[in-house]
C-alpha cells in the first residue's frame, strides 16, 4: 500500500462558469459571462464540476478541473510589483492556500472538506493564457508559466466545500536545513 500524507489546506475559492470569458482578442475585453464563487461544488467522476464550462466535454475529461495555490499568485504579484490580484480573474476552478501542487503532477490525490472527499488526478500544468497580461498585470502571462496550477481529472463523485480542508497526497514534504519545505517522493508509489 502506498503511504499517504495529510496536509492542512484551505479552499479559498470555488469558481464555476458556464462559458468561456477569455476568447478573441484581449484588447476587445473579456466576455460578460456570469461566474459563481461558490461555497460548495459538486464533482462527477470523469466529467468535472457540475455547471462549469468544461463539464462533460470530451476534450477536457482528463483536465476538467483547474487547481491553483494562491501563494503562487501572491508571489507573481510581488515579482511584478503589482497590487494583489483577484484570484477569480485567473479562471482557475479551485484556489487553495497551503498546497504545493506541482509535485502532484501525474499523481492521484484527495481533497477532504466538511466531511466530504473528492479524488483527483493532477494530469498536467495549467498553463496561463495571454489574457493574464490584460486581466492581472502586464507581464503576468510570462510570470505565471510554471506557476499556474494543475489541470485535474475527477476520479470520484463528491462535493468540495470552501473553508478548511485536508490534501491527502503520496508526496512527502520535509523541511531542509534552512527550514524551507523540500519535496521527496515516497519510495513506494503506485
Amino acid at each position: 500500500m502506498t503511504e499517504r500524507y495529510r496536509y492542512d489546506v484551505e479552499v479559498l475559492h470555488l469558481l464555476v462558469s458556464p462559458a468561456h470569458a477569455y476568447f478573441g482578442r484581449a484588447r476587445d475585453g473579456a466576455a460578460d459571462v456570469p461566474t459563481t464563487d461558490a461555497d460548495r461544488v459538486a464533482l462527477v467522476a470523469g466529467k468535472g464540476i457540475v455547471g462549469d464550462r468544461f463539464f462533460g466535454k470530451a476534450a477536457h475529461m482528463d483536465a476538467a478541473v483547474t487547481v491553483m495555490a494562491v501563494e503562487a499568485l501572491e508571489e507573481i504579484a510581488s515579482d511584478l510589483a503589482a497590487a494583489p490580484f483577484d484570484p477569480l480573474l485567473t479562471r482557475r476552478n479551485v484556489m487553495l492556500r497551503g498546497a504545493q501542487l506541482h509535485p502532484l503532477l501525474g499523481l492521484e490525490f484527495e481533497l477532504e472538506s466538511a466531511g466530504d472527499v473528492v479524488r483527483l488526478k493532477a494530469g498536467r500544468p495549467a498553463h496561463p493564457c495571454a489574457w493574464m497580461d490584460r486581466m492581472l498585470a502586464p507581464g503576468a502571462h510570462a510570470a505565471m508559466r510554471g506557476r499556474g496550477g494543475v489541470r485535474c481529472q475527477v476520479l470520484s463523485d463528491g462535493v468540495l466545500h470552501r473553508g478548511p480542508a485536508v490534501l491527502v497526497s503520496p508526496v512527502l514534504l520535509e523541511p531542509d536545513r534552512a527550514g524551507e519545505a523540500t519535496i521527496r517522493r515516497p519510495s513506494r508509489l503506485p
